[in-house]
């Protein structure tokens, strides 16, 4: 509403005009004689005061008797004058009170507006009854602009309620006008899911939708992931004579690619060319965004050239994409040649580029890009780029130098955060070095930074394994207090810390203390405590953990299952193992090399060497490539079986397969060959390996000597 002061000199020059109209007659009184007095003095501050007194606000005795008769076209022309809510709605009642007056739609029109503007919708729904009751004549503009108010008052369904009350209740009949503004308000009020339901109602009356109904409905479907009806809807616009245009197809896109389905999107940007719909940079972008996170980085690649063919210019964030995936495919140097077509190089090129670098372990050229790129073109770095160097000189184990990044860093302006000291935190508590990685807290308390949950972790992991767990519980309640809440890393860790100390209450303890916190307890808990049991040969104790994870819905995984097997091979029931096997590989958990390595040992541990030997054909059928040691199992099963003629067979039979024999492999044959006095196979066996590059180890030579003083030993015994 305008002023006070301003407000009155429109309402003077309203008056003034609807003065000339014959039909609005304003009675002679004094006033006027005032004002005329007033002008002719020059004074039209003594005027504006006699206004501000005849319109003041519910002083209508005043108005009703300058005022003989108002029409509705001059109640029209007030309403719309900036008055308040409360002054029009008295003008609107007092006109409403003539003899013979009857208020028009242009009337009722003005008021509603004002009256939405206001959000007072309960007048606004007093005021729809009463031009029923009136017999007014509905038009489809009324409605539109009360959907249009409850829209930006933050109201979607009450804008629903009006659609279907225009039809149900007032007996207008709407048009697609009235579902675009319903369907569009529901988008901005984050209801997606109704939209739907609005455009099937919409066909279901057999009102026509248009390309804007359609581009509507189909962003609905795409925001809650409906993304096939979505494409079946564009394939239905048609039947409805409407052409999608490049805002539907830039739809569909962008949410084929969001969902991975980059095949689909590709296929509609085709469509779209096909159909003469332009793209813009955004669809491009989509699409190469999409294929670089199926890691089909050449497709991709060969987008942005198509982009340019097309007159497109790819932008920075474009290229930024294809170079990260580059990258994290470690494909850095061929992510190095693009960054020298980014048309507007930027500080995150850089980071990207030396994160990659870091990543792969090359540091060096890492730095390089930093003093041959990035300072030389006069960027300056920022903390994530001091983050990824810090990041780097600790992976290489250069922690002295990480540390002296952060000082440097300061002294040019660029304040660490939480990130720096976390990485560097980490480093120090990885390396063991548990004193620096204090300090480094206490370094970052006079900064006023917080440790965050990653900086807790890495001290509470690092004094876990070095067996520091009474201390690790001390800034576990540090943490607590201080806001931060544990995680299942750090619950994890707390748990392995006891199991390393053989403390199995306290980690059980602690087990049931994460569950009351609200933390859910992972394949890592249960795999930490299962192993800690099975060291201890409590196989029945890991085996009611193992229930207890199925029952909490928690799947086991090849660590847990080559546990168990391991753990009955060692108990002698092979068997049981191989069923938990056949388990294993029905639940969809694929066994790896220990885990047959295992089985193959337990069979020729209990002297079921031909059961390895069909375990193992059985494996290699499943797609398992025997290594060296499952050969040495079933060599050294073969030889405790005085089976060594095969073992040696199956020794031969190693290069064939290009499995190199390992210490281990010479020692066993070597040893057996002692045992049933076969010296001169075992002598000819070391030489064999010696030339082939067999180096024998403390073992080898124990069991030459051994064998060398019992051969010297048995004639001297015969003798006497």
């Amino acid at each position: 509403m305008l002023k006070r002061s301003k407000l009155l000199i429109h309402i003077c020059e309203e008056l003034g005009s609807l003065n000339r109209n014959p039909t609005f007659a304003f009675c002679t009184c004094v006033t006027d004689d005032k004002c005329d007095t007033a002008k002719a003095r020059g004074d039209e501050s003594e005027c504006e005061n006699e206004w501000e007194r005849l319109l003041k606000p519910f002083d209508f005795e005043q108005l009703q008797r300058s005022l003989n008769k108002i029409t509705p076209y001059q109640l029209n022309k007030l309403l719309a004058l900036p008055l308040d809510v409360p002054t029009s709605m008295e003008l609107f009642q007092w006109a409403g009170n003539q003899k013979s007056y009857c208020h028009s739609f242009d009337v009722y029109y003005t008021l509603i507006d004002k009256l939405g503007a206001a959000k007072e919708f309960k007048i606004i729904d007093q005021l729809l009854l009463q031009m029923k009751d009136e017999g007014t004549v509905f038009k489809e503009s009324l409605f539109i602009m009360i959907m249009r108010h409850y829209g930006r008052a933050g109201l979607p369904g009450q804008a629903t309620r009006i659609l279907l009350d225009m039809w149900n209740t007032f007996s207008c009949e709407p048009t697609f006008k009235s579902y675009n503004q319903a369907l569009d308000i529901l988008l901005a009020g984050n209801c997606p899911k109704v939209a739907p339901n609005v455009f099937y109602e919409m066909l279901g009356k057999g009102i026509s939708p248009s390309v804007f109904t359609f581009s509507r409905v189909i962003q609905a479907l795409c925001i809650i992931n409906e993304v096939d009806t979505a494409c079946s809807l564009l394939r239905d616009m048609t039947k409805h004579g409407c052409v999608p245009n490049s805002v539907i197809y830039q739809i569909l896109i962008h949410a084929l690619s969001k969902s991975n389905r980059v095949n689909d999107a590709l296929k509609l940007l085709e469509e779209m060319f096909l159909m003469g719909c332009v793209p813009d940079v955004n669809t491009f972008y989509d699409i190469i965004h999409g294929l670089c996170r199926a890691d089909r980085i050449h497709e991709a690649a060969k987008l942005v050239d198509r982009m340019l063919l097309r007159g497109f210019t790819p932008d920075a964030i474009t290229y930024g994409v294809l170079m990260h995936a580059l990258c994290r495919a470690g494909r850095v140097d061929e992510a190095r040649v693009l960054l020298n077509k980014v048309p507007e190089q930027n500080n995150v090129h850089f980071n990207t580029l030396m994160n990659g670098y870091v990543t792969n372990g090359q540091f060096d050229e890492a730095k390089s890009i930093l003093n041959e790129n990035m300072l030389i073109k006069g960027y300056q770095p920022d903390v994530y780029t001091y983050n990824i160097l810090i990041r780097g000189l600790c992976k290489k184990g250069i922690l002295s130098s990480a540390h002296d990044v952060v000082k440097e860093m300061s002294s040019k302006g660029c304040q660490p955060n939480t990130i720096t000291y976390t990485t560097l935190i980490d480093g120090f508590a990885k390396a063991g070095r548990l004193q620096e990685a204090y300090d480094l807290v206490t370094e970052m308390s006079a900064k006023s930074l917080s440790l965050n949950i990653v900086g807790y972790n890495s001290l509470i992991s690092a004094l876990s394994k070095h067996g520091m767990i009474q201390q690790a519980l001390e800034i576990f309640d540090n943490m607590s207090g201080k806001g931060c809440k544990p995680d299942i890393f750090t619950f994890n860790a707390l748990i392995l810390g006891f199991c390393n100390i053989d403390k199995m209450d306290e980690a059980l303890g602690m087990c049931r203390d994460m569950f009351q916190e609200g933390v859910i307890a992972n394949t890592v808990t249960y795999n930490t405590l299962i192993h800690a049991f099975l060291r201890k040969g409590k196989t029945q104790e890991a085996l009611k953990l193992v229930n207890d994870m199925l029952f909490r819905g928690c799947p086991l995984d090849e660590i847990t299952y080559n546990g168990l097997i391991k753990a009955l091979c060692n108990d002698g029931a092979v068997e049981r193992a191989l069923g938990l096997f056949e388990e294993m590989t029905r639940k969809g958990t694929k066994p790896n090399h220990v885990t047959c390595n295992i089985l193959i040992n337990g069979f020729c541990r209990i002297g079921k060497v031909q059961n390895a030997f069909e375990f193992l054909r059985d494996v290699v059928h499943r797609g398992l490539t025997p290594d060296i040691v499952t050969y040495n199992s079933l060599i050294n099963g073969l030889c405790n079986n005085d089976r060594i003629r095969e073992a040696q067979n199956l020794f031969d039979k190693l290069e064939l397969e290009g499995v190199c024999p390992d210490t281990i492999t010479y020692n066993t044959l070597i040893l057996s060959y002692c045992k049933m006095r076969m010296i001169d196979d075992a002598y000819t066996l070391l030489a064999r390996g010696i030339a082939v590059g067999f180096i024998p180890n403390n073992v080898t030579w124990y069991i030459l000597v051994r064998n060398f003083v019992r051969k010297s030993y048995e004639p001297v015994t015969t003798l006497t």
